[in-house]
């Protein structure tokens, strides 16, 4: 007898706590700060929600949810914005990744 398991945690744009408040990093698009929290999902359905640690910016044109520690607005040259981290195993990670390739933490 063989058992699937399917699920996984994933990272979630909470309330915005301002707007408009960068830029996106891959789009160029208008980024709002908002609350980030994990959730955890068996089958594809949320079971447990708890507060990220830090807020996020998420752009409103592509959705996509980067950390407020990244530079925005072009306040830092390029070659900072190509020296991105992951928060988990702290290695530099394409600003296009959704996912660590080292150790698959959601970005």
């Amino acid at each position: 007898m063989f058992f699937f398991f399917v699920g996984g945690i994933e990272q979630q744009a909470g309330r915005a706590l301002k707007e408009a408040a960068g830029r996106c990093l891959r789009c160029g698009g208008t980024a709002d700060l908002v609350e980030c929290e994990k959730v955890l999902k068996l089958f594809f359905v949320p079971v447990w929600r708890w507060p990220g640690r830090v807020p996020a910016f998420r752009c409103r044109d592509c959705s996509f949810l980067f950390p407020q520690s990244l530079p925005i607005d072009g306040d830092a040259p390029d070659s900072a914005i190509a020296d991105i981290r992951c928060h988990s195993c702290t290695r530099p990670v394409d600003p296009q990744f959704r996912f660590c390739p080292y150790c698959g933490f959601a970005l």
